[in-house]
């Protein structure tokens, strides 16, 4: 161990994380230059590494595993004993926890990343921490929208992902102020990082570690019989890169007297030079840029948020030649309505989405064929699930419905108005060479305009589709 001393840089030592953006994704710094193996720490820890699992550099994704030879389905690729993953728990003999977490207490429960982080820079600024070889092996920089210079953050055009960033980022540093107000005065054996500095970056670069690598999952036995969901590091496992057509899973044993953390390979088999994938989730495109530092083209499940709003309803179907629309003042039976819908009342929830697999919220669209209806009988008669369900086409009149979404397509067209370029102009930049921090704020809110144009495309056919019918009908 007096070696790996050498080798733990002091949080004064960091290169400046605001740097983050300036750094290649495809090749990023680790900690130190010669980090420790981390498969023979695994396997000296009591873990398994199947002998065909490689840590290699991804070209998109950076760091990552891959497979060196075949790998038939099912096999087990990892495992992990249960000391391995790096939890936040506490010790309650040791001096330094007891200050860390009243810390963590201070951490709201949707920044749950930045509690394991506490204890991730815990053990990066332990001399000897038992974590060290997986530590070391961690990214030194992270090109998650926190390290965006205030140019791309701008960049990204996208108001709802610029109030995240904006909302982390104070939280940073409010949190910066308040970690060193705990931390001044304490004596050496109290001080959780070993009487070194912690400020916003380090506080960022923890924070986006965890983020990026940890997963949640069960954690210890609660008294009925239900296991706690806590955020915990898998060492190796987390350096899988993620897919939505994954050829790995994690699996997690339950038996008591052996309790060991599993990623087995999935329903195929795994071919040499494959790269092991998990999927981190159906997630948008905001949780993967904000938590994890990248963009998936046309990805699936990226929606745009729009604000449900009366006078913005009313605009869009005017534009849609929508003659007299009322919703800024709707009558009671259809308030009524969108007090079932969460989109009145006294606490509503008015945030509603367009595209993913949805195309358009399920709420929006029973709103619309409502509000856009003078038909109170018809409209009660209509169960509110079918009246959400897009495939229940033409509930309320071909008439109503073509409004309906005519009123979507003017809506769409209105968000595309907000954004400052045009998708030619994001090419154009692209091709241009650009930083990687402007090119990921680039190609998110291309994403974002390709999803609302894509909406757009699909109820055109969708109106096309009903008016020919109607006309064949006649």
């Amino acid at each position: 161990m007096a070696a790996a001393k050498l080798l733990i840089p002091t949080l004064s030592h960091f290169r400046p994380l605001t740097c983050a953006a300036a750094v290649s994704a495809s090749n990023p710094a680790r900690l130190v230059p010669h980090p420790p193996d981390l498969l023979k720490w695994i396997k000296r820890e009591g873990g398994f590494v199947h002998e065909a699992v490689t840590i290699t550099q991804d070209n998109t994704y950076g760091l990552g595993l891959v497979a060196s030879g075949g790998i038939p389905k099912g096999s087990d690729l990892i495992v992990l004993p249960e000391h391995l993953p790096l939890k936040f728990q506490s010790d309650k003999d040791d001096e330094a926890d007891s200050v860390s977490l009243p810390l963590s207490n201070r951490v709201p429960e949707e920044l749950w990343a930045m509690k394991l982080g506490l204890k991730l820079l815990q053990e990066r600024a332990k001399v000897g921490s038992f974590w060290w070889p997986y530590i070391s092996n961690l990214p030194e920089t992270y090109t998650v929208p926190i390290f965006f210079s205030g140019e791309d953050i701008k960049n990204l055009q996208y108001a709802p992902l610029l109030y995240q960033v904006n909302k982390r980022c104070r939280f940073l540093l409010e949190f910066e102020q308040e970690v060193k107000n705990v931390l001044k005065n304490l004596k050496p054996s109290e001080h959780p990082f070993g009487g070194q500095d912690v400020d916003a970056s380090s506080l960022g670069w923890a924070m986006s570690a965890v983020s990026s690598r940890a997963f949640r999952l069960y954690g210890k036995k609660l008294p009925n019989g239900t296991h706690s969901d806590i955020p915990m590091m898998l060492p190796l496992i987390d350096m899988c890169n993620h897919s939505f057509n994954p050829n790995a899973r994690i699996l997690q044993e339950q038996d008591a007297g052996n309790p060991k953390m599993l990623i087995k390979a999935a329903e195929r088999e795994i071919k040499q030079s494959d790269p092991l994938l998990l999927n981190y989730g159906c997630l948008s495109n905001d949780f993967f840029l904000l938590d994890y530092g990248f963009v998936i083209p046309s990805n699936p499940y990226d929606h745009i948020e729009l604000k449900y709003d009366g006078a913005l309803m009313d605009a869009a179907s005017m534009a849609a030649g929508v003659s007299s629309p009322n919703f800024s003042s709707p009558a009671p039976w259809q308030q009524e309505i969108l007090f079932q819908l969460n989109l009145d009342g006294e606490v509503p929830n008015l945030k509603v989405t367009i595209g993913g697999p949805e195309l358009v919220e399920g709420r929006l669209l029973a709103a619309l064929r409502v509000l856009l209806s003078n038909d109170r009988e018809m409209v009660q008669r209509c169960d509110l699930s079918v009246l959400k369900s897009l495939s229940a086409e033409g509930l309320l009149g071909v008439a109503n419905e073509v409004a309906a979404f005519r009123t979507i397509i003017a809506l769409c067209v209105i968000a595309l108005g907000h954004f400052p370029t045009k998708i030619m102009d994001d090419e154009s930049l692209l091709k241009q060479g650009v930083p990687v921090s402007t090119e990921l704020a680039i190609q998110f809110r291309m994403q974002k305009k390709s999803v609302i144009i894509d909406v757009m495309r699909d109820l055109t056919k969708r109106v096309k589709l009903l008016l020919s019918k109607e006309t064949t009908t006649t």
